[in-house]
């Protein structure tokens, strides 16, 4: 039964994830009859358990086309592996490729044409700054106008100290850059969990022509540079900056960073283009260089929010608001923007920006019109056949062709490619298949829409909806009722798409109803249920996956009431701990990973200290101190406080890594429940000739595949027993295996 359930996992797990597409060549063949040929990269993630890591690769497909429709697509070939590759961009005419990659030890850019390589410099051995930053909240790799330049951001090189008064490196204007002097021991802030050794980002220009590295002068010390792109004509760079003081708080999953959006010249001149007391991302230009939009919200509160879309004009030199917050939608409507923009999301006549965005349930894909503001859904489920996936993401869209990444919670992520319409008009889109998964797995889901009833209202946002997404086999296993797992998503303020999650669909393969909850606080519901759940994290969210629970065991009479079990991470492990205490005699087993246990003492260890104090209701400033009063509050919204009613087996999968939550919350329900003789295990893992107990080479979100392999391992035992005997909770004939969505 273990190498079935072993074969089922690895089975979902390898179906490959589009990760970016960019159209590379786009070739004119008749002129009088608009014939074109045009060939587009797609970028791939895949899992190879075998070898324990997870691969990328390339894949390249040539559409014909004749006036703005894809009449044929050529087989796409064989794909080809990407290795040691941190950042890549191709030039605006398409004829040069830039790679930054990394190998023994040294940092290479990469410039490759259509003859091979043609241009190759070592960053390490030329000495101007640290590590170069591939990351999605400062990373960037942006070719200039001329194509003789690369913009991108890495870490400011510190010197040893010396007897020399100062050191400097010459910027491109001929001014010094002061090279800040480092001793080993003083503590360096960095940017928190998922940005460890991050501390102070520089702007820099390779000039390929003369082989040199830049840094920018300019950028004052309280900012921190990310996200640039360069101005038109290359007179200058725009970029995101970041306050880094008083000091630096952890960004990864945080919209909320105070930030603003800057114009640096050559001269060193810096000029703030926004409000400095909002947070801003995603700046993207227009293709006739005139706008920029940009992504703004608030500072502090939820650690994620629903954002605003603003228009910069380039010649008036003022901004404006293109898409509001959506504080409530209409059913199935737009509900706001939640993620970053596309590299490339402008239409070619620089009228309309299109995005990805969640709504309730799915991801849909929208348009926004620059000079009405009047949005619409450009790629509805039911028009542009694609009414058989649960949701939709935009990759790209260059020269009007837009690349769609479409699944669904039973179907692998498959590619659509299809010209915009030159009106509003969604339905004279024609879209073509690309390629992907060609795969439906045999089972059932559909998504719920859940309201609270009266005693659990929030009468501060009364009348919210929340949505849940079952996932169910077409037959219950030898006739009886099927065993349900509650898998519960982090953040708080993130969200379940009903698009293709491989553990969801392994477990449902194996035998398992899944319900997925996006409770009160989710994203894709609007901002006011996002600002719902701050102080009342531990009752408005257990309360709502409870409901969420019963719904569907009331909905779905094949499912089984005695045979629930529930997982999660992060905030999700924070609400599975929460509903085992809660809800003792409902729930037969807990697996959860990285969970908050204790509020309170996660205070002094959280790379978001801000976040502790918001998601009990209190307002952060950064000269902030702890009263007995808020770590009270802590405290009484915390797992821990349950402990001696939980009486379900709970596993307990820790990253001793993790900057977010402390592996030492996990420890401390571990032994109030130990004391107990309350059945409780942490994953173990196999580190060479040591057995560690908790996973000393996480972080709080990414487990490596080598190590996911043996947690594999230790959770079939725990929840298939020692020596094939069931614990206390579970059922014969079906072998349980709990596995984290942590790839």
């Amino acid at each position: 039964m273990e190498s079935e359930i072993r074969d089922v996992f690895r089975h979902c797990m390898r179906f490959p994830v589009p990760i970016s597409a960019s159209v590379i060549a786009d070739e004119l063949l008749d002129t009088a009859n608009k014939k074109r040929c045009i060939t587009v990269l797609t970028r791939w993630s895949q899992c190879d358990l075998e070898r324990g890591v997870k691969l990328q690769f390339s894949k390249t497909w040539t559409l014909l086309c004749k006036h703005d429709t894809v009449e044929h697509v050529l087989p796409s070939g064989t794909s080809s592996q990407i290795e040691n590759e941190l950042l890549s961009c191709q030039s605006p005419s398409g004829t040069l490729q830039a790679v930054i990659r990394a190998e023994a030890g040294h940092q290479y850019l990469e410039v490759w044409g259509q003859n091979g390589l043609e241009k190759s410099l070592d960053l390490t051995a030329l000495n101007k700054h640290g590590r170069v930053y591939e990351d999605a909240q400062f990373g960037c790799l942006a070719w200039s106008p001329c194509e003789k330049k690369l913009l991108y951001v890495a870490e400011k090189k510190r010197v040893e100290p010396s007897v020399h008064s100062s050191f400097g490196s010459a910027n491109e204007d001929g001014g010094l850059v002061l090279l800040e002097e480092q001793d080993k021991n003083v503590y360096v802030e960095d940017w928190g969990e998922g940005l460890v050794g991050k501390s102070s980002p520089v702007l820099c220009v390779a000039d390929l022509n003369k082989a040199t590295v830049i840094i920018y002068a300019g950028v004052p010390p309280h900012i921190s540079p990310a996200q640039a792109l360069w101005a038109p004509n290359g007179r200058g760079v725009v970029f995101v900056g970041l306050w880094n003081e008083p000091f630096r708080l952890g960004l990864k999953f945080c919209s909320n960073r105070r930030s603003a959006l800057y114009y640096l010249d050559m001269k060193g001149n810096c000029e703030c283009l926004s409000s400095d007391g909002m947070s801003v991302s995603s700046p993207r230009m227009s293709p006739d260089s005139c706008w920029i939009v940009y992504l703004q919200g608030e500072v502090f509160g939820p650690h994620h929010q629903c954002l605003s879309m603003m228009l910069y004009d380039m010649k008036n030199r003022s901004s404006s608001v293109l898409v509001d917050v959506i504080r409530r939608a209409e059913k199935g409507q737009f509900a706001g923007i939640y993620e970053s923009l596309p590299s490339h999301c402008w239409s070619a006549d620089s009228e309309r920006v299109f995005f990805s965005s969640a709504c309730e349930n799915k991801k849909a894909v929208f348009s926004v019109d620059r000079t009405t503001g009047k949005i619409i859904q450009v790629c509805g489920l039911d028009v542009l056949r694609l009414d058989d996936f649960g949701s939709v993401q935009l990759l790209t869209i260059q020269k009007d062709l837009m690349v769609l990444s479409c699944s669904s919670p039973n179907q692998p992520p498959c590619l659509r490619a299809g010209f915009l319409s030159k009106v509003n008009r969604a339905e004279d889109m024609q879209l073509s298949n690309l390629g992907g998964a060609d795969v439906y797995e045999g089972f059932d889901w559909q998504p719920m829409l859940i309201t609270p009833p009266s005693q659990e209202e929030n009468h501060q946002f009364s009348g919210l909806n929340f949505g849940a997404i079952l996932l169910k086999p077409y037959s219950p296993p030898e006739r009886r009722k099927t065993p349900l797992v509650v898998n519960i998503h982090g953040g708080p303020h993130a969200h379940f798409a009903a698009d293709w999650n491989a553990t969801a669909a392994a477990l449902t393969k194996l035998g398992f109803a899944v319900l997925m909850v996006n409770y009160r606080g989710s994203t894709g519901f609007g901002q006011d249920s996002i600002e719902s759940l701050l102080g009342n994290v531990g009752s408005q969210d257990v309360k709502d996956v409870q409901r969420a629970v019963l719904c569907a065991l009331q909905n779905e009479t094949t499912l089984d009431p005695d045979r629930v079990v529930v997982m999660g991470g992060s905030h999700g492990g924070f609400l599975a701990c929460h509903l085992i205490g809660q809800y003792p005699d409902f729930y037969r087993a807990c697996a959860a990973r990285n969970p908050v246990i204790n509020a309170a003492t996660l205070l002094g260890t959280s790379d978001i200290v801000d976040w502790r104090y918001s998601s009990v209701g209190l307002q952060y400033a950064f000269d902030r101190l702890p009263t007995s009063q808020s770590l009270i509050s802590m405290l009484d919204k915390s797992p821990i406080i349950h402990a001696p009613q939980i009486r379900a087996p709970v596993l307990l999968m820790l990253g001793g890594r993790d900057r977010r939550v402390s592996p030492h919350q996990g420890l401390e329900l571990y032994r109030a429940l130990k004391s107990r003789n309350t059945p409780v295990s942490i994953c173990s893992i196999h580190l060479g000739d040591m057995t560690a107990a908790i996973l000393n080479q996480s972080t709080h979100q990414v487990i490596g595949e080598e190590e996911t392999d043996e947690a594999n391992h230790d959770m079939v035992i725990f929840l298939g027993g020692h020596d094939g005997q069931m614990p206390v909770g579970f059922w014969p004939g079906l072998n349980p295996y709990l596995f984290f969505d942590i790839l």
